[in-house]
């Protein structure tokens, strides 16, 4: 089972609609983050958010996860980031045909990228489209547009996709997807009555360098770093510790430096 995850993610570049938790316990941890938020205000494409809040930190380390995360890149396994990805209801926002690495300032695609459904996403509330095989094709030129509704940085696109040629990633919640940092891909607005909440969750292999900071940072979560390109973070210990917040937004701000505004 686990070999044939590994077989079409090398095929297509990502895979979908795989069950990691009950939608119960998808709906506990979408909870506590509107708690979060009610106390702390958006938890948008905030970078790091496993080192402040304890349910982050718990989805990011699930074995369900790491055990196919370990199939795509290997035994020893960094957490890079985790950021809530939301798309509020009845909103404009869109994310135009784009490649995750193009931002990240990594050395190397030895990563995968996770995101897993904290509610439903379909395709009227905006969910991912792939394009199939698109990562063997390496890095494509990103052009920046004039579209305000465009929450890439720079509104950036990628020019002559086919999107009958692209996949929806459509997810219940509880399920997730796995994409390769070169599998380009794109979400529409989100036209329901409901917030499309996923988490992101990056993986990268202790091989992989940071080119634009001099020291980035990242968390072992399986096997080992023998490498030590990264500083160590810490991972929340509870949900409300202002501590660790202040922490949180220091690394925040850091990978926003190095990624700009890329939000799914």
């Amino acid at each position: 089972m686990m070999k044939s995850f590994k077989s079409l993610y090398d095929d297509q570049g990502f895979l979908t609609g795989v069950p990691i938790i009950h939608p119960s316990e998808a709906l506990a941890h979408r909870s506590i983050l509107e708690a979060v938020e009610a106390e702390r205000g958006p938890m948008h494409y905030q970078f790091k958010a496993h080192t402040a809040m304890h349910s982050t930190y718990q989805l990011a380390i699930l074995p369900k996860i790491l055990n196919i995360v370990e199939q795509l890149i290997g035994p020893d396994i960094l957490l890079y980031s985790a950021a809530y990805i939301v798309k509020e209801a009845n909103t404009k926002s869109h994310v135009s045909w784009h490649q995750d690495l193009t931002y990240w300032g990594l050395d190397s695609d030895a990563q995968v990228s996770v995101w897993l459904a904290l509610s439903d996403a379909s395709e009227a509330s905006g969910c991912m489209h792939m394009i199939p095989g698109s990562h063997k094709h390496g890095q494509q030129k990103h052009h920046n547009t004039q579209d305000n509704n465009n929450v890439l940085l720079s509104g950036q696109t990628i020019n002559d996709i086919n999107p009958n040629q692209s996949i929806a990633a459509i997810l219940k919640a509880g399920q997730a997807s796995f994409h390769h940092g070169w599998t380009i891909h794109c979400s529409q607005p989100n036209l329901t009555n409901d917030r499309r909440i996923g988490l992101n969750i990056q993986y990268i292999s202790p091989t992989v360098k940071q080119l634009k900071q001099q020291r980035d940072s990242a968390m072992l979560v399986r096997g080992v770093d023998r490498y030590g390109h990264f500083q160590t973070d810490q991972p929340a210990q509870s949900n409300f510790d202002i501590k660790a917040w202040q922490k949180q937004k220091a690394l925040n701000d850091k990978l926003k430096g190095i990624q700009g505004n890329t939000n799914k």
